[in-house]
């Protein structure tokens, strides 16, 4: 199965999910990555603040934080490969970009 590593903007906490006001699209996100692992995929995420030799340690990551900024952020590599740049994307959106068929119709 593939191996999915997102590499996030500075955030207070690991997920983003905390504190007073709550990004709803940070809840969709770490809802669809859970979805991920429960069929199999290997997800890794990464925040600077509190894993900083993460991001130092990928060449892609490096090359796109030198290239384009923060703005890259977050940063979505599958195999490596850098797939997504600048946005969270959607549940069918990340099931493609792993290779699950349609996620569409499948609860979180």
């Amino acid at each position: 199965m593939a191996k999915l590593e997102v590499f996030d903007p500075p955030m207070c906490c690991a997920s983003g999910v905390c504190g007073p006001k709550v990004d709803k699209k940070l809840v969709h996100f770490s809802a669809a990555l859970a979805w991920l692992r429960a069929r199999g995929v290997e997800v890794q995420r990464y925040n600077p603040t509190q894993q900083y030799d993460a991001f130092a340690a990928q060449a892609a990551v490096v090359k796109a934080i030198n290239e384009r900024g923060t703005a890259c952020l977050p940063l979505l590599l599958v195999e490596g490969v850098v797939v997504s740049a600048g946005v969270y994307p959607e549940k069918a959106e990340l099931a493609a970009l792993v290779g699950l068929g349609n996620a569409e119709d499948a609860p979180v």
